[in-house]
């Protein structure tokens, strides 16, 4: 059988046809077919989301009317529980309607939910599933979220920091987190020494959400987990300052012992210098130290994307952070693509490219883009 091409098709009848048919070896009187139905009668124009809640919607319709009854029986077709630590999106995306159906029908069984949140993050995530429950609930599922902390399961001390970001990706915002972070800190300094690399790279990336809002907060908390930090927590340091660092934020690159760079930009050229979208770019730059000792440098370039009337917006990759020697000379390549994508729309015209040093800009060159 094909395999579907697109995330969003795993979710229609074929779906529906193997969630009905657990659900009948526990619950037999189960109305499979009328369930399938509900599904296929309108899932094929839907996207990715509104599938999910369409599977979800038929679900509430065909199982028991009383929430705690359904939810038991779809608790109980969950099946093995995710070995691996990463992968959730293959292993158990077919439970992500039974997460869906958690989060939008069982905010008034909240010990309940939560329970079921828990066990189907063993398996898939309850990342999204959760959030309302913030929401609506914060004390209890602050509590409940306490205790997850130390959970055996590296996919449920995960959804600690994941389910509460602040800026979560596919996810509304969660404005009480950014209104006040303090909650979230208190999670996520007990998770920043966990043993699981998964675990600590949520962590950073909820702090990269914090810096958004709140830098200095973020700036604080870090010197302190600095003292005395190992090479896991250094690199949560890092990965967690990563915008600030585009940035050029002074304190963020103080932190990392990245100070202004005594560095000169020797050569930037790109070729070609007007491409076709869908072609490559190759960016070439040469560094030459001026400092009396070996200094750190995080190496970016920024291009100044052409948006709609012209007006420009500027976005940063990274290129490469290396120590350089007094005196050294350093040559460094780059291939950007630029390539079609759905989150961002591009536009004919001349692009600005700046190459910075430890957030300074140190030369800027330009590209005609056609369309």
């Amino acid at each position: 059988m094909e395999r579907p091409q697109r995330f969003r098709d795993y979710f229609g009848v074929q779906l529906a046809q193997q969630l009905g048919q657990r659900i009948q070896t526990v619950y037999p009187q189960f109305l499979g077919d009328v369930f399938v139905q509900r599904v296929a009668a309108s899932v094929e124009p839907l996207e990715l989301k509104d599938r999910v809640a369409l599977i979800a919607a038929a679900l509430r319709e065909t199982l028991p009317a009383e929430y705690l009854a359904a939810l038991d029986i779809l608790c109980a077709i969950l099946g093995p529980e995710n070995p691996q630590e990463t992968g959730m999106f293959d292993f158990g995306y077919q439970l992500m309607p039974i997460a869906y159906f958690v989060e939008v029908y069982g905010l008034e069984h909240v010990d309940a939910s939560l329970q079921a949140i828990h066990a189907i993050t063993r398996r898939f995530t309850g990342e999204f599933a959760i959030r309302p429950f913030l929401v609506q609930h914060p004390e209890r599922t602050m509590e409940v979220l306490q205790t997850w902390v130390h959970d055996d399961n590296t996919h449920v001390r995960r959804l600690v920091s994941e389910g509460t970001r602040p800026r979560l990706p596919w996810a509304a915002r969660l404005q009480m987190a950014i209104d006040n972070p303090e909650p979230m800190i208190a999670l996520l300094e007990q998770l920043k020494d966990d043993p699981s690399p998964y675990v600590r790279k949520s962590v950073a990336n909820h702090l990269n959400d914090i810096t958004k809002d709140h830098p200095q907060r973020v700036l604080l908390l870090l010197t302190d987990w600095q003292v005395d930090a190992s090479q896991q927590r250094q690199w949560i340091i890092r990965h967690a300052l990563r915008g600030l660092i585009k940035q050029g934020h002074a304190d963020a690159l103080r932190l990392i012992a990245a100070d202004h760079p005594l560095v000169e930009l020797e050569a930037l050229s790109l070729e070609p210098l007007a491409i076709q979208l869908g072609d490559t770019l190759t960016l070439t730059a040469t560094l030459v130290s001026r400092a009396e000792q070996a200094q750190k440098l995080v190496v970016d370039y920024c291009i100044h994307l052409v948006r709609a009337q012209g007006k420009t917006q500027p976005k940063v990759f990274k290129l490469k952070t290396l120590m350089l020697a007094t005196g050294e000379r350093v040559t460094l390549c780059k291939r950007h693509a630029l390539k079609p994508v759905t989150t961002r729309r591009y536009y004919a015209g001349q692009h600005r490219l700046e190459l910075q040093v430890n957030g300074v800009v140190l030369g800027e060159t330009a590209f005609l883009l056609e369309l």
